[in-house]
Formats: C-alpha cells, structure tokens, sequence
C-alpha cells in the first residue's frame, strides 16, 4: 500500500523483467458520486486498450492518487471538489512516473470498494505502521475499544471480495 511500496515494487519487476506494458490494478475509493460500488475504472492513454477495457465492462475514468486512506464521505466529496478525479486510490501515480522513465505504457484499473457517499468503518490511518503494513495489534485494539464495528468490518470484507471479483471478472473478459 503506498506509493513507495508500489515504486518499490515495480522497480524491483521491472529489474529482473521486460515488459511493454503495465496494469496497475486494485481498489479504489469513489469520490464522484456517479462512480458506484463495483464499478470498475480505468484510466489509460493507449485508446486500443481503453477500448478492450470499455467492451470488457470497464468506465474510463481519473484517479487521484493520496497520501492517505480516505475515511469518510465528507472527505471524499472534499476530494471530488477540489480534484474533480472519480476515484481515489494510493499506488498508481508511483508506478506510471516508473513507467515514463522506462518508456512502458501503464494504464490503471481499479475497482471501486467504498462510494463516494460511504464511511470506512474504522480510520485505516491510524491502524498503520510507517511502511503502510497494517499493525494487527492496533486493529485488534480498535476493535476491542469499539466491538460494535465487527459487523461493519465483516461487511467491509464481504463487499471487498465482491469488488475483486469484478475486477478480476473485467480483467478476464478484456484478454478474451
């Protein structure tokens, strides 16, 4: 999670592989209330892959890579206003800089896990180590302080599956 890991870790790819082109998928948070839940968003500048993307159930889309998690509805529409990107995510703009310098194309393609009218249950923020790795002691602290998030949590992580699933559906039927 990050953009340090993500350019870590593309770098890291990237010495030991060649490749012409790169996807960086995932999750995304919604913050144009149009994006919904399981809507998945791609942005690329390569039009023949825009297109495999649209006929694969995709929307073209912005992204605008943060910091942070962003937590909350009130923040996510903070973020619309100020930016106009459909989605926020954390990785993406770390791995296309990579990209440019290495003359690869890259396109990103996320899923949304969280709209822009949606809360996180819990402030991730504060549930994270400086690396960005979550600190499990933290989590269970959080959730020992507040045992009613459970629920919200084990609905977070039912609806994430269900995201994955459709990104990895989109990203199947584009290969086709």
């Amino acid at each position: 999670m990050g953009r340090q890991n993500a350019e870590r870790a593309v770098r890291e790819f990237l010495a030991i592989n060649s490749t012409k082109s790169v996807l960086t998928c995932g999750f995304a948070g919604g913050l144009n209330p149009e994006v919904k839940f399981g809507d998945v968003v791609f942005s690329t500048n390569q039009p023949a892959l825009g297109e495999v993307l649209v006929r694969a159930g995709a929307k073209p889309g912005s992204f605008f890579c943060a910091p942070r998690v962003v937590t909350t509805a009130v923040a996510k529409a903070e973020l619309w206003h100020k930016t106009g990107a459909d989605a926020v995510e954390m990785e993406s703009e770390a791995i296309h800089a990579v990209c440019r310098e290495r003359g690869i194309s890259c396109a990103t393609v996320r899923v949304i896990s969280d709209a822009a009218d949606e809360d996180l249950p819990l402030d991730f923020n504060q549930l994270i180590r400086p690396d960005l790795s979550v600190d499990y002691a933290k989590l269970a602290w959080a959730i020992a302080k507040s045992p009613g998030k459970i629920g919200a949590l084990l609905k977070l992580q039912k609806r994430s599956q269900t995201a994955a699933e459709k990104l990895a559906q989109v990203l199947v039927k584009s290969l086709e």
